[in-house]
């Protein structure tokens, strides 16, 4: 009876303990309810780079920059709520540019490493300049 026991109420109680931690709502670890905006804005920005460079299919440069620009909606969610408002440019346009450089290289553009960063840094001076203050 004992084993029983344990094999019927055992994988019960665990499951129902599983589902309990797992169904437990979390915060967001750094972006604010503005990613999506600023993804946005990342991937229109860098499909216009790419063109104008000549680099790179629309699809691909979207989402480059569409990574690029929540990477730096990440960046600006670690600040505490009143310094959000002030952004940095010089922080929106280094992580832009860092953040669309792996961004190339995970998704094996590797060839055009530099490039990857100018678009990035230019993502993050457009996401900068159509935020700050908002």
């Amino acid at each position: 009876m004992n084993n029983i026991l344990k094999r019927t109420l055992l994988p019960s109680l665990m499951a129902a303990s599983l589902a309990g931690v797992t169904l437990v709502p979390a915060k967001p670890a750094a972006a604010d309810d503005q990613v999506l905006r600023d993804a946005g804005i990342g991937a229109v920005t860098n499909v216009v780079t790419g063109a104008v460079r000549g680099r790179g299919s629309v699809l691909d440069n979207a989402v480059k920059g569409g990574v690029t620009g929540a990477a730096v909606n990440g960046a600006n969610g670690l600040r505490n709520t009143r310094n959000r408002r002030n952004r940095s440019v010089v922080q929106d346009v280094g992580v832009g540019a860092g953040a669309s450089a792996v961004t190339g290289v995970i998704t094996g553009d590797r060839k055009d490493t530099l490039g990857n960063a100018v678009d990035g840094a230019a993502v993050g001076a457009a996401i900068h300049l159509l935020t700050n203050g908002k």
